[in-house]
Order: C-alpha cells, then sequence, then structure tokens
C-alpha cells in the first residue's frame, strides 16, 4: 500500500490540526494504520492506532484524551485529529500500514507515508 500524508503545518500552542493519511494500492480495509512522529534527535514513537474496521483504537500516554485517530474506509483514508496541542508535539507525523494487524511500534509497521511536519509554538 502506498501512503500519502497531508495537514501538517504551524500552529501556536492550544490549538488544533487534523492530519490525514491517504491510502492506494490495495484493499484499505486491510489494513491496521497509525501514526507514529519523530522529533529532531529523538527515535520515532508510537502516537495513535487503529483497527481494520475502526472500532478499536489505541493511543500513545501523551496522545490520550488531546488526540482522535479515524478511518474512513470508502475513502481509503486515516485521520488524527490534535487537539490542545503543545510544544513537545513538534514533530514529523508518519502514517503506517499493517495489513491485517495494527501497528503499534516501529518494528510492526509494514508501510510508512512520507512524513508531514508538525510545528507547536509556544
Amino acid at each position: 500500500v502506498q501512503l500519502q500524508a497531508s495537514g501538517g503545518g504551524l500552529v501556536q500552542a492550544g490549538g488544533s490540526l487534523r492530519l490525514s493519511c491517504a491510502a492506494s494500492g490495495r484493499t484499505f480495509s486491510s489494513y491496521g494504520m497509525a501514526w507514529f512522529r519523530q522529533a529532531p534527535g529523538k527515535e520515532r514513537e508510537f502516537v495513535a492506532a487503529i483497527n481494520l474496521s475502526g472500532g478499536n483504537t489505541y493511543y500513545a500516554d501523551s496522545a490520550k484524551g488531546r488526540f482522535t485517530i479515524s478511518r474512513d474506509n470508502a475513502k481509503n483514508t486515516v485521520y488524527l485529529l490534535m487537539n490542545s496541542l503543545k510544544p513537545e508535539d513538534t514533530a514529523v507525523y508518519y502514517c503506517a500500514a499493517r495489513v491485517l494487524g495494527i501497528p503499534k511500534t516501529v518494528s510492526d509497521v509494514r508501510s510508512w507515508g512520507q512524513g508531514t511536519q508538525v510545528t507547536v509554538s509556544s
């Protein structure tokens, strides 16, 4: 599956952004999807994941209560709505996929998108 992320940008602390990741190539509903992020000088880390149907979601502690992952299988797209953004959320955000599974670690991921920059100013 090919993944194309978009929606990043510059936002003030406390603001919101919605990231999108459009998938193509194979049956989107066969893929568990996730968002990871990587800040400068840090390792890539898990942010949120969603199962094939969208009925189950999973979040890193840093994202709980502020971020919401969702998917629209008819549009082959997964979203990450980020509210109450903090400067420490600044990173490149990557969408990720795993066929018939839910990627929650870097080693789980089988396909990566190209990343979209999110910058939160204080």
